[in-house]
């Protein structure tokens, strides 16, 4: 006879069964060709973006302070010009770095205007977690093309909706890669978000912040529109449906020709 344990065991079996129930099995094979989602490609380094604005995987281009810091951009108005002469056929967000909402709006209108393909990057709040929607909807009034970026919670999605409602088109950066960092899936977050811009059809939900090539598979899936993605995880993308025996044998490959190269003896 079963013991409680025993049924406790079968339980707990049958809820990670479900809970993995979403990893792709081995027979279901990813294509990079079918892809819904677009690919803008995130990152500061201007060659590389000239490069990508040649394939055909990405849609557009974003960019923050932070990555503009990191690629030793001296010349925030210099850089953004010459990115946006580059690519002036696809969209290409650029944040403000004001903390004042003043001075936010400000920074915002000078940004909009240089070009038709660039849209805004505003915080969805101050750095004293003030909200920066009242700038935003003084903005979208004003014509301009915004990604409100930094947001987490559906709450800040319902937020944002209504400050742009009757605006041009713009984008909801969600930072689904932090979500989980945090330790929390973000699937069920994105979905419900998606399900709140539902009645907004000139707003469009970025994935922001992926941390593997799986986010972009999972985008697609749950109908994301846009998701962002670093150079270096662009280049992972053509592993994509890779036969995974194939994958074994290049990783043992490699394994062995690094111990080779490095002269390793025991």
């Amino acid at each position: 006879m079963a013991t409680v344990v025993d049924a406790e065991a079968l339980l707990i079996g049958e809820k990670r069964a479900r809970t993995s129930s979403h990893v792709q099995p081995d027979e279901a094979t990813p294509s990079i060709d079918s892809l819904r989602v677009e690919i803008f490609a995130d990152g500061a380094d201007r060659d590389a973006i000239v490069e990508l604005a040649k394939n055909p995987l990405v849609k557009g281009f974003t960019t923050n302070p932070t990555l503009m810091r990191a690629a030793g951009i001296r010349d925030y108005d210099a850089f953004a010009r010459d990115v946006i002469s580059a690519v002036s056929s696809m969209p290409v967000c650029f944040e403000v770095f004001a903390d004042d909402f003043d001075e936010m709006y400000r920074q915002a209108l000078l940004i909009a205007g240089w070009g038709e393909n660039v849209y805004v990057k505003i915080p969805v709040t101050d750095t004293q977690g003030r909200s920066s929607m009242p700038v935003a909807r003084r903005l979208a009034l004003a014509g301009a093309k915004l990604n409100i970026t930094a947001m987490f919670t559906p709450a800040q999605v319902e937020e944002a909706c209504a400050a742009l409602q009757g605006g041009p088109s713009s984008f909801l950066s969600v930072f689904a890669g932090r979500i989980a960092d945090s330790g929390r899936d973000p699937v069920p977050i994105m979905r419900r978000c998606l399900r709140i811009m539902r009645d907004h059809p000139q707003l469009r939900l970025i994935w922001a912040s992926p941390r593997e090539v799986l986010n972009v598979i999972q985008a697609d899936e749950i109908g994301c529109h846009v998701i962002t993605v670093t150079h270096d995880l662009l280049k992972k993308l053509s592993n994509v449906g890779k036969p995974l025996d194939q994958f074994s044998l290049e990783t043992v490959a490699m394994f062995h020709r690094d111990a080779t190269a490095a002269g390793y003896s025991l």
